[in-house]
């Protein structure tokens, strides 16, 4: 098994809740959570947008980033997002992904 780069990524919701997951297919990932297979918690709460993505190394690496990020309070995670996307802007094939249907 290789060591491959993983996302770790923030989702605006309908609800303005902020979702917080990993994948190493930002564009992919993007797809199922608007076709309701992404996450249950995408399925009740639908995301409307992409807030940030940030690279990360591997999945391990990225996995203990978003269990960080999932104990912080949503104003916390926006401000992390855009600090994200001034450094690394959202792709944008990964937003029309999340919202084209």
């Amino acid at each position: 098994m290789t060591d491959e780069p993983w996302f770790v990524y923030l989702l605006e919701c309908r609800t303005r809740r902020v979702y917080t997951g990993v994948t190493p297919d930002l564009v992919n990932r993007m797809t199922l959570h608007r076709s309701g297979r992404g996450a249950a918690f995408t399925r009740i709460n639908p995301p409307e947008r992409v807030l940030g993505a940030k690279l990360f190394v591997n999945r391990s690496e990225a996995q203990k980033i978003e269990a960080r990020i999932k104990r912080l309070p949503a104003a916390q995670k926006r401000f992390l997002a855009a600090e994200w996307s001034k450094q690394h802007p959202v792709d944008e094939r990964a937003q029309e992904a999340l919202t084209l249907g």
